[in-house]
This record gives structure tokens, sequence and C-alpha cells, in this order.
């Protein structure tokens, strides 16, 4: 059974308020069978790895226990899509919102890229994250934007790393990373005595905090906050010991 405990909250200072869910959980003998035939889904045969047919079997799964079993759903999908949540997210393959956050199909308008950052606004550059913030919130009235971090994250261990390990410059990740280089300075200077893998950690989430205050930079976001139509938030997913913790700005 699922339990959620409330647990201290980080022992760092932070601009916003925090609070910590952890779910612990007892697997039964049904979830156990889930996971065994979750893993086939992933492996259909053993050592022999058949993307063509990952691809069919995943879609295979989708049309029985989603599209085919929610006919109404999926009809008034058709039509429009309302989501109630624009959420940024990092590209590491295992931190996917729609699976650790149980979005469905027209729920969520979803950005994922290095880092889950937001750049300042800028008509120049960046169109492409530019546009998603303006789509979702101009077109689909979007009421929610999060922005989700996670631990280990590779992009955040790249910007607290370089250019201080000597090797070179990655031209696309290390400019995109600068975007949180505010986040690194402040890590850097409050704890300096903690291990560089304690100071990526708490960088992966004071970099949620740059991104969060980067969108106040959009004009249209920020006339919806001050309009009180759009809240938003922080989160971090640690999938080493499964907690997430959820903050408002």
């Amino acid at each position: 059974m699922a339990k959620e405990l409330n647990s201290q909250l980080a022992n760092y200072e932070c601009v916003v308020k925090k609070k910590l869910v952890i779910n612990i959980s007892e697997k039964t003998e049904s979830e156990s069978e889930e996971d065994e035939s979750f893993a086939k889904l992933l492996q259909p045969e053993q050592n022999c790895f058949d993307p063509v047919m990952r691809i069919g079997r995943g879609f295979e799964d989708f049309l029985s226990n989603k599209f085919n079993k929610y006919p109404c759903l999926f009809n008034e999908l058709k039509e429009s899509q309302h989501p109630k949540f624009l959420v940024f997210a990092c590209s590491d393959s295992r931190v996917c919102p729609s699976h650790i956050l149980n979005f469905q199909p027209g729920e969520a308008f979803m950005a994922r890229n290095i880092g889950n950052l937001i750049p300042t606004f800028d008509n120049l550059k960046d169109s492409g994250v530019g546009s998603i913030i303006e789509y979702a919130v101009e077109r689909l009235k979007i009421e929610n934007i999060l922005v989700i971090g996670h631990s280990r994250c590779g992009g955040v261990k790249r910007l607290m790393s370089h250019p201080e390990d000597g090797s070179p410059p990655f031209n696309f990740i290390d400019d995109w990373m600068n975007i949180a280089q505010t986040a690194k300075n402040k890590v850097k200077t409050e704890h300096k005595n903690l291990s560089f893998e304690e100071q990526c950690e708490i960088c992966a989430e004071e970099a949620v905090n740059v991104s969060l205050n980067n969108l106040y930079s959009y004009p249209f976001v920020l006339k919806g906050v001050e309009d009180k139509k759009i809240a938003l938030r922080g989160g971090y997913y640690n999938f080493v010991v499964g907690t997430f913790k959820l903050w408002d700005l």
C-alpha cells in the first residue's frame, strides 16, 4: 500500500516554499506481474532487441489500454485540446512526466529539453521554447506552468563541472546550460563544502527556480500571473529513492 509522509525540507535556503512528499510502496503480487509484463514489452526477447517490434507492441498496448478503452475521451480530443498544464521537463529518458505524474492524453502540453531549462524572453533567439510558451498561454489558455527537475541530471552535471574539468566544450550543450549559470554560482558559493554529487542535486533544484523566474520575462506569462490566471510551480523528481518535491512560486 502506498503511503504519503511529510518530511523536512532541504537544509538550504531557497527563494520559494517547498513541500516534500515521499511515496513508500510495497509491491503486491499483481504489481510484480505487471513489472514482468512491462519488462517483456521493453525487451521482447532476451539479448535480441527489435526496435520495430518494440514500436509495434507499444502502439498495440496503447490501443488496448487507452484508445479503444476510452472512446469518449478520444472523440473529444479529435475536436480540440484543453490542457490544464504546460510542463517543462528534461529530455532524460528516465523522467517522462506522463509516467511519473500519470498525465493522460489532452491533460498536459509538454516541452522537454536538456536540463528542463527556460531561457529569458528574446525575440531574436530561442524561438522554439518561446513559441511553446506563447501557444500554450495565448491559444490554449493553460492555467498552470510546471517545471520539473530531477536527480542525476547529465545537463546539470555538465554545467557544474565545465570548464573546471578541462574537457573540450560541447557547443550546443554548454551554451544551452549556461542559462542556469546563476544557479551554479549560487551553489558553488553557498555549498562549497559539499561533495560534487551533492552540489549537483542542489543545483538541479536551483536551476528550476532560474527557469521559473525567467518565465516572468515573457509578457503574456507575467500578465497571466498578475491577473491570477496562471500559476507557476517547480518540481523535483528523485528517481533514486522515489520522491517528488513540489513548490509554488
